[in-house]
């Protein structure tokens, strides 16, 4: 809660600017997910934004950044609250606070249609931005909940973009139903192959997502 306050004071704090994109990164933090993985996602996460490629358009565009972690049917949690990337400084505080972050749930179902139904919420009253897009990483189908593909309806009618990083172990079944089930027509999907090569895979997805108008 402290750290969802500071970033709020700081962003109604800021004279408005134009911002390019307001960007949910949408974690993946099922019972599939081990505290080794989790660790690998936030290690990964806090590195990308620390890029300096990805820091230079971050600050340069004024992106707002917002963290999600998901689980099961009633399990979202909106851990980093909107924040926008108006300096280095606010850049690497962001990327501590990703890298501090504790884990939302354990033990609990895959459930990415609520997830993305939580994140949809999450626009309204969020920062006035060209372009809404939802990053949902996850290593699983779902086996709760309700279905992805009218969750993607609703993106799409709102011109919310989502795309996918799909977290393989054997196949592409995971990077297939993202394919089929939860991305936008305008939205892609990145697949790391496994969780030791998530902060490739993350890195490669949001410097896509901020580097371009369009999947």
């Amino acid at each position: 809660m402290i750290l969802r306050t500071l970033f709020l004071c700081l962003f109604l704090a800021q004279p408005a600017q134009a911002c390019r994109t307001a960007l949910i990164l949408a974690m993946d933090v099922s019972q599939s997910v081990d505290p080794g993985e989790f660790r690998l996602q936030i290690d990964g996460l806090a590195a990308a934004l620390r890029d300096p490629e990805i820091a230079e358009i971050l600050v340069r565009d004024q992106v707002a950044l917002s963290v999600l972690q998901w689980a099961g049917v009633d399990a979202q949690e909106v851990s980093l609250d909107w924040t926008r990337m108006r300096s280095p400084t606010h850049v690497q505080v962001f990327a501590n606070a990703v890298q501090r972050l504790e884990r939302g749930f354990v033990m609990s179902n895959t459930a990415p249609a609520e997830a993305m139904q939580r994140a949809l919420q999450h626009f309204q009253g969020g920062p006035d931005c060209d372009r809404r897009v939802v990053d949902m990483s996850g290593d699983g189908t779902p086996n709760a909940g309700g279905e992805v593909g009218r969750i993607r309806r609703t993106a799409e009618r709102a011109g919310i973009t989502v795309n996918g990083l799909a977290i393989e172990s054997l196949g592409r079944a995971i990077t297939n139903f993202y394919l089929r089930s939860v991305i936008t027509s305008d939205g892609f999907v990145e697949t790391a192959r496994g969780y030791r090569d998530y902060a490739r895979a993350i890195r490669r997805k949001i410097l896509r997502e901020v580097s371009t108008v369009s999947g």
